[in-house]
């Protein structure tokens, strides 16, 4: 008989491995999703908000590829597991059954139990859901109040702001997403936020959502005793992994589902990979949770080639993210902690115009390049990765910079600049070499 595969979750980490496991095997392939029918783009939603695409453009396929490739599409909730005889309850009173079980649940928005965070009028921006109920409550309102400092709720100031709508922005912490960012990072990107007309308020926290007569939230109460009044909540202080309904089951648990490098969870023939899965015992130098899109379809690739006979374990190879802060790119290779580790050092260097900056962090007595942050200027990623797994050093990284520069070149070049700083601050003489598109050849060919 066919074995039959079911991956529950459309998102990146779900689809990968639903075509990765098609490249390798003849098996039923279904994929089980209630957000929507087809796989898009999640980073995409905030450009239909904007009116910059529709959501047929964040579609990566076209809707027959489906079809065409074998893998079936079910748009349905998964409402319970039967894990001992390898049965769904579906939301319409179906059940179907696996052979293999890939569980790529994502993730949801964070809430703390804030009274009114159910109101009308209040979301996040993970799901297409998300998005509709943002398009509908935020018609003709004045100002939009954001909870959490982080990437999602940039993302979503700047879908206010392009409508009109005014944004405060409340942050816990005394500078914008401090837990990963470096002050010197974190005061630029506030910054630049200020400069696009956002209210940014440190260290004031929500304490209650306001409803109006209608169940809408009109307003907030800050812990700080203020009262801001607006149509929309956005409730952007992280995500958790959405797995819920299979906490009380046999499945394995803690604040994700628990799995091994082979993505395998305490259950036979059932995986869990995306941003719900979490490692007994993460790669070395990686975190137990990895909620990034690269992460995501890196973990699809493994799974698929376990299901399909050929036992892998999850390798990301060295960290890297990217993101973006309204005008302002940034990029991470390696690891740039919010505060330096024992045995760092590091080197900052920052633009007059206070929107570029670039800051490395090495090793105090090897001089071992360990990791840099970049806003502003685009480094190529291959380059940075070679450097990380050879092991260079940071005088190494800084002769060699234009060959990791991805800027066009009509775009200011800025690495005499940063170099001569660094021989000033460390007493060096280095000089920057011209740029070797041997080497960058080199090291494109060889990731």
């Amino acid at each position: 008989m066919m074995q039959h595969v079911i991956i529950i979750g459309n998102g990146v980490s779900g689809v990968t491995a639903a075509r990765h496991i098609r490249k390798q095997s003849d098996c039923r392939i279904s994929i089980i999703s209630s957000e929507t029918e087809y796989f898009f783009s999640r980073t995409a939603l905030m450009y239909i908000y904007m009116g910059h695409m529709k959501y047929e453009h964040i579609k990566p396929y076209e809707d027959d590829f489906w079809e065409k490739n074998n893998i079936e599409l079910v748009f349905d909730r998964v409402t319970s597991i039967d894990f001992d005889n390898r049965a769904l309850a579906l939301g319409k009173g179906r059940f179907t059954y696996y052979d293999s079980l890939i569980l790529a649940l994502g993730s949801k928005p964070n809430k703390f139990g804030w009274p009114g965070q159910d109101l009308d009028g209040v979301g996040g921006l993970f799901s297409y859901q998300d998005l509709e109920k943002m398009e509908k409550h935020t018609k003709d309102i004045k100002r939009g109040v954001i909870v959490g400092g982080g990437l999602i709720g940039v993302e979503m100031a700047e879908m206010l702001l392009s409508r009109g709508i005014e944004v405060t922005f409340l942050v816990r912490e005394d500078a914008f997403w401090a837990n990963v960012l470096p002050i010197q990072e974190s005061e630029l990107i506030s910054r630049h936020m200020r400069k696009h007309h956002v209210d940014l308020r440190f260290g004031d926290e929500l304490q209650e959502i306001i409803s109006n007569e209608n169940g809408k939230a009109k307003a907030i109460l800050t812990k700080s005793g203020e009262t801001i009044e607006c149509g929309w909540v956005g409730l952007t202080a992280g995500v958790s992994p959405n797995i819920d309904f299979v906490k009380d089951t046999a499945l394995e648990t803690q604040r994700g589902i628990m799995v091994n490098l082979k993505l395998e969870t305490n259950i036979p023939n059932v995986y869990a990979i995306g941003d719900c899965a979490q490692f007994h015992e993460p790669v070395a130098g990686r975190r137990a949770m990895e909620q990034v899109w690269y992460t995501g379809k890196i973990m699809g690739e493994v799974v698929a080639k376990t299901i399909t006979g050929t036992p892998t374990e999850y390798n990301p190879g060295n960290w890297y993210n990217s993101a973006k802060f309204f005008d302002i790119e940034y990029q991470t290779y390696g690891w740039v902690f919010a505060k330096l580790r024992e045995g760092e050092a590091d080197f900052y260097w920052e633009h007059k115009d206070g929107e570029k900056c670039i800051h490395f962090v090495f090793n105090k007595e090897t001089r071992q390049f360990i990791g840099v942050n970049t806003f502003g200027i685009r480094l190529r990623h291959k380059v940075f990765d070679k450097w990380l797994t050879d092991k260079v050093s940071i005088e190494h990284i800084l002769e060699h910079l234009k060959d990791a520069n991805f800027d066009p070149e009509f775009y200011n070049q800025h690495e005499e600049e940063i170099i001569n700083k660094f021989n000033t601050e460390q007493n060096t003489q280095l000089k920057v070499k011209k740029k070797n598109w041997k080497r960058i050849l080199e090291a494109l060919k060889t990731i």
